[in-house]
């Protein structure tokens, strides 16, 4: 049997504006086992980006359980849920979110030399393997305002790497990108995937970006509404 990397239980999750109550989760049953790369699929509105935000330990779901390699996360703290995030979770998201007065090399070290309080030789080593790896060799010290749009996200994989998590979450990580660039990207998703068994929970509403995943999750005004293996 897979090893799960994530189980989320009837996550629900309401917002309340005066008097006015909008449930945008419904009952979400998710289990993301290790090693899978998975697409989530919905319209604008359906609720992809609020399960994202919870599974990511980002924002607290109303009611549910959710539970990260064996570890019941309900009703924790939130120093014990930014220590599991930091440890365990990575995320991509469609703007990128760089340091513009950064390096690529410091960008991609910032969630690792941040705790530290400064940047150690440990961090930098695995900085340089990690843009050596997405093809950024010589764009090191390239401050990020100076690297095209693919670079500057595959600066952010390497970053969201940085910490070795067990699962990635993307938010149309190809949303702001050229073909020929998204799919630089999504080659790089899924060869990262393959060789590290890193889990990958990928929100897009690009139909080639859903081809690259072996899984699609379908959620539909908050509920989901289909899954399965393509």
């Amino acid at each position: 049997m897979s090893e799960i990397v994530l189980n989320a239980q009837g996550i629900i999750k309401t917002f309340t504006n005066g008097e006015e109550e909008t449930q945008v989760l419904k009952g979400i049953d998710l289990v993301l086992p290790k090693g899978r790369m998975i697409a989530l699929q919905g319209v604008s509105g359906s609720g992809k980006s609020t399960l994202l935000n919870i599974l990511g330990l980002l924002m607290k779901p109303t009611s549910g359980k959710l539970t990260l390699l064996d570890q019941p996360l309900s009703g924790r703290s939130d120093a014990i849920l930014s220590r599991y995030r930091n440890q365990h979770l990575g995320f991509v998201f469609q703007y990128h979110n760089l340091l513009p007065d950064f390096t690529a090399l410091e960008n991609v070290a910032f969630p690792a030399a941040a705790p530290a309080g400064r940047l150690k030789r440990d961090i930098r080593e695995r900085s340089h393997m990690l843009l050596d790896r997405v093809g950024l060799s010589d764009r090191k010290d390239f401050l990020a305002t100076r690297l095209s749009g693919g670079q500057k996200q595959r600066v952010a994989i390497a970053r969201a790497l940085i910490n070795s998590p067990n699962l990635v979450l993307a938010d149309e990580p190809t949303g702001n990108l050229d073909s020929k660039s998204s799919d630089q990207v999504m080659r790089l998703l899924k060869e990262i995937n393959r060789a590290d068994q890193t889990t990958f929970l990928i929100s897009t509403h690009d139909e080639r970006v859903a081809g690259f995943c072996e899984e699609r999750i379908l959620i539909e005004d908050g509920r989901i509404t289909m899954t399965g293996s393509q």
